[in-house]
């Protein structure tokens, strides 16, 4: 992670409850033997927690979270002779890759160890496994229930590496993922004999190699690249689903998308399906928009970015249903199942984090979507170059929403619009490195009046709304800079 990513995690770390057994702060404990109990406290409880990452922070006050900066310097800490990461990683069986950062978090140094957490069975320093009470770290063996629960939660594989069809031969296996599309879209080319093929695709976790020639489809494979993910039981209903409907309201559907693509898995369908989406966004009037060359109402790119979110952070074990796009006549949807891993208010700036990493990775690097977390970003970007109203994303009954809306005028948004709206566009000042301004804010819906009544009420109303903050508490109106409330 840079520098700018790692601070914008340690704000949301440090938002989380005091409390949260994946999370602890130190001040300048530094004695080996603590940290060692730690670490392996700290990721036998993500295992518990759901977690693929646990973290420990030097320089923060425990209790209040506040920052004090730290003395500890991992990097220049020995044991004996014996650096402390080489220590550590000789102390804790199983070995884990701990990852150490030192960095300068509101002006003072802090450390931040990324510690993954526990895989085939309890992590230990010595001869204990540790876990994390609260705020304390105790021995696991005190603890029977939950060292019962933890070696249970050993047993539960992620969705993405439990099998889709088993015991098949090499030739079934062709007959029912589209290898070479997917070979394709990783820029790689298809190798040229069998046996090479099917390294690549256990290279690629997408199957399983077994005796005698015979081989397993993981689910990232069948998700992935299946031909026809009917051929799935378990997975028809997460084939991508898109309809049209005439007006505003779920009524009479106009338009399914109903191609031989429809049913396929996404990497191989995903193409099919945006050009489909876009073929039925409504045009605009050549003159509405002086500064596009664009004919439709929504940027494709923001459309790809939030088809491909739905895609990688949707929650798998929900049962009979999968991603969902509904166009209507003045709005996108863009639905999945499961709630967000973080803040809706922090999309734009969180560092990124999903509970499909493997599916994430691969969906990167077929170039489906945006590295770094950068997607929602390029989202509200691109709304803004379209000059239409902010995104907005809800999430309710295990669901996360993401809504494009047709073009409208400041004046004829509501309020709760163009809070929305501003409080965007001062996340997306920050992190390109600016600040908003009046004039920004006008610049963003083309607004030329520099007495526009709208904009001051806006700044005004988001403000109060604790959602701005102005750059400087004592600053005039006429050059006023402001910032997200999170800066």
């Amino acid at each position: 992670m840079t520098p700018d990513q790692l601070c914008l995690l340690l704000d949301e770390l440090l938002a989380l409850d005091p409390e949260t057994e994946w999370v602890e702060c130190q001040h300048n404990q530094t004695a080996p033997e603590m940290i060692a109990e730690s670490i392996s406290a700290i990721a036998n409880a993500a295992v518990l927690l759901g977690r693929d990452t646990a973290y420990i922070i030097w320089g923060i006050e425990d209790g209040s979270r506040y920052v004090e900066g730290t003395s500890f310097q991992p990097s220049q800490h020995f044991i004996g002779n014996e650096k402390l990461e080489n220590w550590l990683m000789r102390s804790l069986r199983p070995q884990i890759d701990i990852k150490m950062h030192e960095l300068e978090y509101q002006s003072l140094p802090v450390v931040l160890f990324e510690i993954p957490c526990a895989a085939k069975s309890p992590v230990k320093y010595g001869k204990n496994a540790f876990i994390r009470i609260g705020n304390r770290t105790k021995k696991l063996k005190d603890y029977p229930g939950i060292e019962k629960n933890l070696q249970a939660a050993f047993l539960k594989t992620p969705f993405e590496k439990e099998i889709a069809k088993t015991n098949l031969s090499a030739e079934q296996v062709l007959a029912l993922l589209d290898v070479e599309h997917g070979f394709g879209l990783m820029e790689t080319s298809t190798p040229a004999n069998q046996q090479d093929v099917f390294e690549k695709l256990v290279e690629e976790k997408l199957v399983v190699s077994k005796q005698e020639n015979r081989f397993d489809i993981t689910n990232l494979g069948a998700i992935l690249l299946a031909k026809d993910l009917q051929q799935f039981d378990h997975l028809k209903s997460k084939a991508l689903r898109i309809s049209k409907y005439p007006g505003d309201r779920k009524s009479e559907t106009v338009c399914l998308w109903e191609e031989a693509s429809s049913q396929a898995g996404y990497a191989v369908a995903f193409e099919s399906a945006i050009e489909f989406i876009h073929s039925q966004i409504p045009l605009i009037e050549p003159n509405d928009y002086d500064s596009r060359s664009e004919t439709r109402m929504y940027p494709e790119k923001a459309i790809r970015e939030l088809v491909a979110n739905a895609i990688i952070h949707q929650d798998f074990s929900a049962m009979g249903t999968g991603p969902v796009i509904e166009i209507f006549s003045q709005r996108i949807e863009i639905t999945n199942p499961g709630e967000p891993l973080i803040d809706l208010q922090r999309f734009i700036d969180a560092a990124p984090r999903t509970r499909n990493e493997h599916l994430a990775t691969l969906m990167q690097r077929m170039k489906i979507c945006e590295k770094t977390g950068a997607g929602i970003d390029q989202v509200i970007a691109e709304a803004e170059s379209f000059q239409l109203p902010a995104p907005n994303f809800v999430a309710s009954s295990k669901l996360t929403k993401a809504t494009l809306f047709a073009y409208q005028r400041l004046s004829q948004m509501d309020a709760a619009d163009r809070i929305r709206a501003c409080y965007q566009h001062a996340c997306l000042c920050r992190v390109t490195g600016k600040s908003m301004t009046h004039a920004s804010f006008r610049a963003r819906f083309g607004i030329k009046s520099r007495s526009s009544y709208n904009v001051t009420r806006t700044l005004k109303d988001a403000t109060e709304e604790n959602l701005i903050r102005p750059l400087d508490p004592i600053q005039g109106k006429r050059h006023s800079s402001y910032l997200p409330f999170w800066a």
